[in-house]
């Protein structure tokens, strides 16, 4: 492949790792404090729903954006009141808030199915953007591409490095120990699943108003599952978020890539690609189970109630 091939890949690559490294992202933060949602998909398609019609509505994108976060907000307070207030079984109020989400979305989405908008045009960054190499594959994206490099900083610095982020690895260890020193433990765990619902609407709101700037029921194809085991394969730390999503974002196109370089496959076969690699990873990481525990927060999944 010549130069200008390559630069257009990884261009893609990051265009497509984008939504996922948002929910991803939003997931860690919530499984750093103990809260294991499995409702990313549901929560995804709420904000792809929400923030299409709103930016149809409204006549701005912007606007799409900001109800997609909310929508992702409030599908994660649903989840917040079942599992950390009334401290039910975290793996069935995320597959229940999945499912709901799913047919929720294509109901309120009914009227608006093959419609497109103009969406997010692509913003270079003077200078930046003339840099060789590496100022098209990064500095030629559009608002949300840069969005979410400055939200990977801001989520590896606040838990890398503020008082913010030892508050939340406390309540995500031991919710009873950082109860007794005087954290208010739900109040963390509710702030944490908010931020969560938020980033996985920013990521819906991405597809629906960026990538493919149109709505289609079920468009997020898996993306939510997709995130949740990127937060396991990169054992709980930003930096390796950054990396698989981007990883995962390869694989998703890599049988574009291959069709234009005149493969010959079955088009169905080569879109598995992204799902076989999920399920290779897993595998690879299950098979190290003493590496995943150690970096595993100790109580999530764990329902946790504050004595009296």
């Amino acid at each position: 492949m010549d130069q200008a091939l390559i630069i257009n890949v990884l261009a893609a690559t990051v265009i497509a790792g984008t939504p996922l490294l948002l929910a991803a992202l939003g997931e860690l933060v919530c499984e750093r404090s103990g809260v294991l949602n499995l409702g990313q998909e549901g929560m995804m398609l709420m904000g792809a729903v929400v923030g299409f019609i709103a930016a149809v509505t409204s006549g701005n994108a912007v606007t799409g954006v900001l109800m997609a976060m909310i929508a992702g907000v409030a599908m994660a307070m649903l989840f917040a009141l079942m599992a950390v207030t009334l401290a039910a079984n975290q793996y069935a109020a995320g597959l229940a808030l999945t499912i709901f989400g799913i047919g929720l979305s294509a109901f309120i989405g009914s009227g608006y199915v093959g419609q497109s908008i103009p969406g997010f045009a692509k913003l270079p960054i003077p200078l930046l953007a003339d840099i060789p190499f590496l100022g098209p594959i990064l500095f030629r994206q559009d608002a949300l591409v840069y969005l979410s490099f400055g939200l990977f900083l801001a989520v590896f610095l606040v838990l890398r490095y503020s008082r913010i982020g030892l508050i939340l690895r406390a309540v995500g260890e031991s919710p009873e120990a950082a109860n007794a020193t005087g954290l208010k433990v739900l109040q963390v765990r509710y702030m944490a699943v908010a931020f969560g619902g938020a980033m996985a609407g920013l990521a819906g709101a991405y597809l629906s108003l960026a990538y493919t700037p149109m709505w289609t029921e079920n468009m997020t194809s898996g993306r939510g599952w997709i995130a949740l085991a990127l937060v396991v394969f990169a054992t709980w730390k930003p930096e390796r978020v950054l990396l698989g999503a981007y990883l995962f974002g390869a694989a998703s196109i890599l049988h574009l890539v291959l069709q234009g370089l005149g493969w010959r496959s079955s088009t169905e076969l080569l879109a598995m690609l992204p799902y076989v690699v999920t399920i290779i990873v897993l595998v690879l990481l299950s098979s190290n189970p003493a590496r995943t525990r150690l970096d595993t927060p100790l109580s999530i999944g764990q329902p946790y109630r504050p004595s009296k």
